[in-house]
């Protein structure tokens, strides 16, 4: 089975265009431990100061992937570089970086 996931945060002022740079070329082995960790259909958005992510969860236990994914040292690498890019919303939930939203509405 598969889970959605929105999710939001804000870019600081200024910051974008590093932002996109950094993704434009993302360091060797971020895109495969996302891979790795079952996440398909990855996608970020920017508008003004937000960035917007929906991807896909195909795996059986997200929370162990995500544990994977935060230990191994390419993806620690990563986020060291655009963590800093980001300020997380002010009404997220405790232990979020990004902020989970409610999914309202699909079509397949």
């Amino acid at each position: 089975m598969i889970k959605r996931f929105g999710q939001m945060i804000r870019i600081k002022p200024g910051d974008l265009e590093q932002y996109k740079k950094y993704h434009a070329n993302p360091f060797p082995g971020v895109n495969e431990m996302i891979r790795k960790c079952h996440l398909k259909n990855y996608s970020i958005y920017a508008r003004g100061d937000y960035l917007f992510s929906y991807f896909e969860y195909d795996g059986d236990d997200y929370d162990r992937d995500m544990a994977m994914m935060a230990a191994d040292p390419a993806t620690q690498d990563w986020w060291d570089h655009v963590k800093p890019l980001m300020q997380p919303l002010d009404d997220r939930k405790e232990g979020e970086f990004w902020s989970d939203m409610e999914e309202i509405y699909h079509l397949d």
